[in-house]
């Protein structure tokens, strides 16, 4: 184990003890998820230590949270309604535009490289790699499906089961529409599994976790079911959308990170909209 102090040592060895004090009394740094200012503290192994960026700093939208920063990668929550990468209609406004300007303000900081996405009408955790190498290192974890990932999602009924697994293989189709489809050959299988968190008379609140990372594949399999997402303007048109956003959260994502060795995990609450919604 080590203080809270020395853990910033060993992450800013460059800055002095006086400037991560500093940082401790400007309630950048969290543990765990809440603002921590004692240099004394204990941090262990199992402890998530998070930098917050200054308070002075204008590069990062209002629509972003940074969890988590390392030489390597840096975690944050997405908002909804923000891209993650530009579209043909939007460059600039962007997690990953607003993380580019955010490391390029600093010395010795590369541009983020983009691992994985999230739709622009979700929210929620979303990692970016600070190189090439963790890039591909972060990706391949993607790739052989290790990275650990869990969503809340609101939907449109109750379902029968209260637990289950879907499966089926995904494919796009020229509408840009994805479907499942009886072509092994043409499709990726996709595994999704759910449970109920909490149902009412017209929504249910449930976990969703990601066996795959298909494009789309937790709406597709909801909506193909009979239960589409509340706010799902694609596969669950002509519904109402008492929360005005796509109602999926990406709540929480872990993995071993690539560049130590050791597991991290990072969660953001479901947004306040979610919990407060009468089902």
């Amino acid at each position: 184990m080590a203080t809270l102090l020395e853990h910033l040592q060993q992450r800013f060895p460059d800055s002095s003890k006086t400037t991560l004090r500093k940082m401790l009394q400007s309630d950048r740094v969290a543990v765990n998820g809440r603002a921590e200012r004692d240099a004394k503290r204990l941090i262990t192994s199992a402890d998530q230590v998070a930098i917050g960026s200054k308070s002075s700093r204008q590069m990062i939208d209002d629509r972003i949270a940074i969890l988590y920063e390392d030489p390597g990668l840096i975690v944050i929550n997405k908002a909804a309604g923000l891209l993650t990468i530009a579209s043909p209609t939007e460059k600039s406004s962007t997690a990953e535009a607003f993380l580019n300007d955010y490391l390029g303000a600093r010395n010795g900081e590369s541009r983020v490289h983009v691992v994985h996405r999230l739709d622009r009408d979700s929210s929620g955790v979303l990692v970016f790699a600070k190189d090439a190498d963790m890039r591909e290192r972060l990706q391949a974890l993607f790739a052989t499906h290790t990275i650990e990932r869990i969503y809340i999602a609101i939907v449109h009924g109750r379902l029968t089961d209260p637990a289950g697994t879907f499966r089926s293989f995904l494919a796009e189709g020229n509408d840009l529409r994805v479907r499942s489809t009886a072509d092994v050959s043409d499709g990726k299988e996709a595994i999704t599994h759910y449970k109920t968190i909490e149902s009412g008379a017209r929504y249910s609140m449930l976990e969703v976790t990601l066996e795959t990372g298909r494009r789309n594949q937790i709406r597709v399999h909801l909506a193909e079911a009979g239960h589409p997402i509340v706010g799902d303007t694609m596969y669950g048109k002509d519904r109402t959308n008492p929360l005005g956003r796509l109602a999926l959260h990406a709540q929480h994502l872990a993995f071993v990170h690539p560049g130590t060795g050791r597991r991290i995990a990072f969660s953001a609450p479901a947004p306040d909209s979610f919990t407060a919604l009468t089902l």
